[in-house]
Parts: C-alpha cells; sequence; structure tokens
C-alpha cells in the first residue's frame, strides 16, 4: 500500500504492484525514478533495476518465505526449490549469490533458519523437539549443533539470556 501511494504521489501508473516487484506500464522519465526512489528509500525500500540485483533479491524472498511463513516439517532440497520458484539452474542461482553477497545460498537459508528458531525460542510455546520438527532438521542434537556454530551459544543457553540478540531479517 505504501508503494502504491508513492506510485500515485508521483503520476505513475502500475500495471501490478506486488510483493518486491512493480510493473508500470509506462517506462518512468529519470527524474520520476529519482523522485520515486528518494521516497521509497525514506520508507526502507529501494529501487533495484537490474536483472542480476532482482535475481538475488528473488532468491532472498523465497528463502525467508520458506523459512518464516511455512512449516517445513519434512527435510527438503533448497536447489530443487529455487530452481523450480525461479526458473533456473541451481548452479546458476548459487554462483551469482556468491559472487554478489560473498556468502552461499546454504549459509544465508541457515542464517534464516536460526533467526525463525531464535524467535519461536522466545515465544516459548514450542519445545525444542517441536522446534527441530518444524524447522526441518533430522534431529534436536543438529539443531543445537547449527545453533550453537552459527551464534556460539547453545538453545538453552539462549533462551535463558534475558536480552535476546535477534536480528532484523534484512541485516542478513
Amino acid at each position: 500500500m505504501a508503494v502504491q501511494t508513492e506510485l500515485d504521489k508521483a503520476d505513475m501508473e502500475p500495471l501490478s504492484v506486488e510483493l518486491g516487484e512493480i510493473t508500470l506500464k509506462e517506462k518512468p522519465t529519470p527524474s520520476q525514478l529519482h523522485e520515486l526512489a528518494k521516497a521509497l528509500n525514506s520508507l526502507g525500500f529501494e529501487i533495484i533495476d537490474n536483472q542480476k540485483s532482482r535475481m538475488i533479491e528473488q532468491i532472498k524472498t523465497q528463502i525467508i518465505s520458506l523459512v518464516h511463513y511455512t512449516d517445513i516439517t519434512t527435510p527438503l532440497k533448497l536447489s530443487a526449490v529455487l530452481s523450480d520458484q525461479l526458473n533456473h539452474d541451481y548452479s546458476y542461482l548459487s554462483n551469482l549469490f556468491s559472487a554478489v553477497e560473498g556468502t552461499t545460498i546454504e549459509k544465508y537459508y541457515i542464517a534464516q533458519k536460526i533467526e525463525r528458531v531464535k524467535e519461536l525460542l522466545v515465544y516459548n510455546e514450542l519445545n525444542l523437539s517441536e522446534i527441530a520438527y518444524q524447522m526441518g532438521y533430522s534431529s534436536v542434537a543438529y539443531l543445537s549443533s547449527q545453533f550453537k556454530q552459527v551464534t556460539g551459544m547453545t538453545p538453552s543457553q539462549f533462551k535463558g539470556l534475558q536480552i535476546h540478540h535477534r536480528q532484523n531479517l534484512d541485516d542478513l
């Protein structure tokens, strides 16, 4: 809605406005684009107009959606999901992501999963076994090992903290 409002202010007519993507009816002038970019930046958005950057954002959006908005419960092949959703060979996606982001898709995926685990630990509604199952881990031991590798502490230690150190999704 915020993006639609800014498009209306800039007298730009979109064909569609979806999560992470806008299709405009007409090509904007450089001054329109500059003004829209300023307005969107003030709202925490940015315009991504090169194909590679768009692909990186689509990869991140797919992973965030998968980790934070769906229950994984069964282990899945991330490579197959991304290839299917983005209609590109996984090796292309992986090489592009690594070159631009300086980390692998797998590490980004793990970081997202650990942030979700932190969130579930803070909510204190599920025990560690239920969290491991929900997040698609084969065992509590594997989840705990990966959690400690990423955060430097066990899930129990994290749960015992008074201040929970979670990162914004955009900062991962």
